[in-house]
């Protein structure tokens, strides 16, 4: 059956909507970050670059490092654009854009979130690189879609039931990164984590200026929930959308983040610029290497 005008929109030139791209500008290997100035950051580190788009916040380039070929796109800020990048995305490899359907045969992207974030355990420092083993998303981006298959029911009611959470919420939901793509990033760089994806950077991240919050010890909860284990590390905007949706859909999925914040101690990086460069170039070598 063909795909509805309405559920598959296309530019004038075949684009799909929002990316404003074709299929062959992307590879198959995608870099993901929020701020779009941050896509010319890690392309400038490309030996040569052949796509440079953009539309709205989405700003795509891509080129080739050390003989592979790679992508970066920015996804904005939050779940609610992830969700955008991740479903075109799909279509991009996934939908035949003439016949409008699904291809017989799909192709299998490997998508990395290259972020900053804050860490909410006091013994994980500034500068840090973090690698995402699981994540934990507040926004219910996920409860929208038939998600259970993915979905860690175990250690998300576990954390509803010790954090006593507001049933006015969206439920919480946990899932995990592609593991052979996440060992490709791994190394004694690195810090393995927990992140928790909240649906704001203000209130959802306990912070107050003016106004009160539902909760004002959730992040108090958050640094000492413990499950079989595994400690929430840091906290961040887009991962959890990012597992979730990659897992749905059959993508491999991997978060890593430099920490430019630790909420305990109440500090932030001196030098965030450089966090973020040294973060950008182990991603590119652990790519290619």
């Amino acid at each position: 059956m063909s795909l509805e005008a309405s559920e598959l929109i296309l530019n004038e030139d075949q684009s799909i909507y929002h990316l404003n791209l074709h299929p062959e500008d992307i590879s198959e290997t995608i870099i993901l970050v929020g701020d779009p100035a941050r896509v010319a950051r890690v392309s400038a580190c490309f030996d040569s670059l052949e796509i440079q788009k953009s539309k709205r916040e989405f700003v795509t380039h891509t080129g080739w490092y050390k003989g592979k070929r790679l992508s970066v796109v920015s996804t904005g800020i939050g779940t609610d654009t992830v969700d955008i990048v991740l479903n075109e995305l799909d279509a991009l490899v996934n939908i035949d854009f003439q016949k409008k359907r699904v291809k017989k045969t799909l192709t299998r992207l490997n998508l990395i979130r290259l972020g900053t974030s804050g860490s909410i355990q006091p013994d994980i420092a500034i500068g840090s690189i973090v690698l995402s083993e699981l994540a934990i998303g507040f926004d219910g981006l996920l409860q929208f879609y038939d998600s259970g298959s993915v979905q860690m029911a175990d250690v998300q009611f576990a954390f509803m039931e010790y954090s006593g959470w507001s049933v006015l919420k969206a439920v919480p939901y946990v899932v995990q990164a592609t593991p052979e793509l996440s060992k490709k990033l791994d190394s004694e760089e690195v810090i393995k984590g927990f992140t928790a994806t909240n649906p704001g950077f203000y209130g959802p991240q306990g912070r107050s200026l003016r106004l009160g919050l539902e909760d004002p010890e959730l992040n108090k909860k958050l640094t000492s929930f413990r499950y079989k284990g595994k400690r929430i590390t840091n906290m961040e905007m887009e991962t959890a959308g990012i597992f979730g949706l990659a897992a749905l859909l059959g993508h491999a999925a991997a978060s890593v983040n430099c920490i430019l914040a630790n909420r305990p101690n109440r500090t932030f990086s001196s030098n965030p610029s450089q966090d973020v460069d040294r973060l950008i170039r182990y991603t590119l070598d652990k790519l290619t290497s």
